[in-house]
């Protein structure tokens, strides 16, 4: 964190106790960008109980890259559990990955109003699931 990042956060009064109490905070982005999506996606309206078992299910039955998505059927996937909806939204992120060539380096081309503006006009991909992109990309 940048050290003007963390004198806004001080300025804050409703969050300077815990930048005293805590300190800076340090966050690693994902290293696969396909894959963060992924499973933001599958932790859509589920208990994080449950996301856990639909992603290791999932993560067991297929590559998780958009080819390995795409090659997998609509069965295998639900399989794994995902639910019909889940299914379609990802395989819309893996048909825009390849279709977009999406990559680490295509987002950091791009503003954060940008990257939620393309990845919301990705069926299933809604402004959350973006931004929480934003935070761990």
């Amino acid at each position: 964190m940048d050290q003007q990042t963390l004198d806004h956060l001080r300025a804050d009064p409703a969050l300077e106790p815990y930048v005293r109490e805590f300190g800076p905070l340090e966050l690693d982005p994902a290293e696969d960008t396909f894959e963060r999506l992924i499973v933001s996606l599958l932790r859509q309206q589920v208990s994080m109980d449950a996301a856990a078992a639909i992603q290791e299910r999932l993560f067991d039955a297929v590559e998780v890259t958009p080819a390995g998505i795409l090659a997998a059927g609509a069965a295998t996937l639900q399989d794994a559990g995902l639910s019909e909806a889940k299914t379609e939204y990802v395989r819309a992120v893996a048909e825009a990955y390849q279709r977009e060539g999406y990559d680490r380096q295509y987002f950091a081309a791009l503003g954060d109003e940008a990257v939620v503006d393309e990845l919301t006009a990705i069926h299933g991909v809604g402004p959350w699931t973006a931004k929480m992109f934003l935070i761990g990309c």
